[in-house]
């Protein structure tokens, strides 16, 4: 709220003859407010300007401006309460915690065992605090590590006990490895006590890596159940990974940003997730199977890489499909209000998020075979770094490898083939397509 209050305070003092920019233009409150802000500023002033030149009603003149601030200050709370704030809350807030990489939000949509999301969580803070410049603060971050161990030890049947049979060994060693071994609780505060931030960065990366591998061995499955209506589509049932290698169409050369010979072709990997968009991901993972996508060609819009394979006479359609944080299920044909402060558990707002487009009759289906990367730009996103598309489009995935090559794409070039090199076991293709 204080972060909501300071912006529009600050609008308010913007000169009336500034035009508005688009995040002013979109979201009317702040506008409003603004102007009933200003407007009783200007009222002020005026009632100022026009009364020293009588000194018989200085007195009076104190009084009445002193009635016309405390007006001011009660009209600005009546606006506060009378527009609509959630929206802004999110939007407008610095501290609106979506994950800014596709790790992160990957993580974070693991369905697994509420011990291990609670060590999550507390380590996850600790990458907060090592942003604050200057003076970090250690004796926070010393907590959290000891909070997540105590967590880690009083229910370690618990956090074992979730994982199924065949994968009980490698839990065990997991578990043991964040405990004991280097990269885990001890190393991290081995490097907190000495108050290096570089070291402990890269030992927090380990520890979050085997949390989620943890998690993962937790969550078998769905843990959700599908609508009836579409229990005929393919599905996803965990996490799968996609390799593309994709192709110069003018015949030019991708460069390495890491440095490198230059190359004609290039490959991006992205991990796509049915846990939480199971018909998207599941519909997208057969696609790549069937060749849907070997030689298809891409083209750059605004903010996005579009692949150029949408005919339209596919014969099925599939349902807009967006969970939201929070939430056990996702929500079909439904797009997230992001002004009631709805945020989905993919997020859009995440350069090399992976999407499919709108259908081409209706915004709550998705395009049967037309899929896009996101890219991201917070110079083009709400002040909280929301992207204005946020929850509208059925997120399914994020590219964690060959992201640089993302910005290297134009118009023209081509995916050369597209292969689903992880999760083909967490594929369910019934045997009854999916009607339109």
């Amino acid at each position: 709220m204080a972060s909501c209050v300071a912006a529009m305070t600050l609008a308010g003092s913007r000169p009336a003859s500034h035009a508005p920019g688009p995040v002013a233009a979109s979201y009317s409150g702040h506008a409003q407010l603004s102007f009933h802000r200003r407007g009783a500023r200007a009222r002020v002033i005026s009632a100022s300007h026009r009364r020293t030149h009588h000194p018989s009603f200085v007195a009076e003149d104190e009084g009445v401006l002193e009635w016309l601030r405390g007006a001011a200050a009660a009209l600005a709370i009546v606006a506060q309460i009378s527009v609509s704030l959630p929206a802004n809350a999110v939007l407008y807030s610095p501290d609106t915690k979506v994950p800014r990489t596709g790790e992160l939000a990957l993580r974070r949509a693991i369905p697994a065992n509420p011990n291990m999301k609670a060590i999550q969580e507390s380590l996850e803070d600790i990458s907060y605090l090592l942003r604050i410049p200057q003076r970090k603060p250690y004796g926070s971050m010393e907590s959290d590590v000891k909070k997540s161990m105590k967590i880690a030890m009083d229910n370690k049947e618990a956090i074992l006990g979730s994982i199924p049979a065949e994968h009980k060994e490698e839990g065990a060693k997991l578990y043991t490895s964040l405990l004991e071994e280097k990269g885990g609780f001890q190393t991290l505060l081995k490097y907190i006590k000495e108050n290096d931030p570089d070291k402990l960065s890269i030992a927090l990366a380990s520890s979050l890596d085997t949390v989620a591998e943890l998690e993962l061995l937790q969550a078998p499955g769905l843990s959700f159940l599908l609508p009836q209506q579409y229990l005929e589509y393919p599905r996803l049932t965990g996490r799968g990974v996609v390799e593309f290698t994709v192709e110069k169409g003018d015949g030019s050369t991708f460069f390495p940003t890491g440095g490198g010979e230059p190359k004609s072709v290039a490959t991006i990997q992205v991990i796509i997730d049915g846990y939480s968009a199971p018909l998207t991901a599941g519909n997208f993972a057969k696609l790549v199977l069937d060749g849907a996508y070997d030689g298809v060609t891409l083209k750059c819009a605004s903010q996005a890489i579009i692949a150029d394979n949408e005919t339209g006479k596919n014969g099925y359609t599939v349902p807009l499909e967006v969970k939201p944080a929070g939430q056990f299920e996702p929500l079909y044909r439904t797009p997230l209000s992001i002004q009631d402060g709805e945020l989905p558990v993919l997020p859009m707002s995440v350069y090399g998020a992976v999407a499919m487009a709108h259908s081409v009759d209706s915004d709550e289906y998705s395009s049967p075979t037309q899929f896009f990367f996101y890219l991201y730009d917070k110079r083009n996103s709400g002040l909280g770094g929301i992207s204005f598309d946020e929850g509208q489009f059925s997120v399914f995935g994020y590219t964690t490898d060959g992201r640089d090559v993302l910005s290297q794409i134009k118009t023209g070039d081509k995916i050369r083939s597209a292969k689903l090199v992880q999760g083909r076991e967490r594929l369910v293709l019934p045997s009854i397509a999916p009607e339109s």
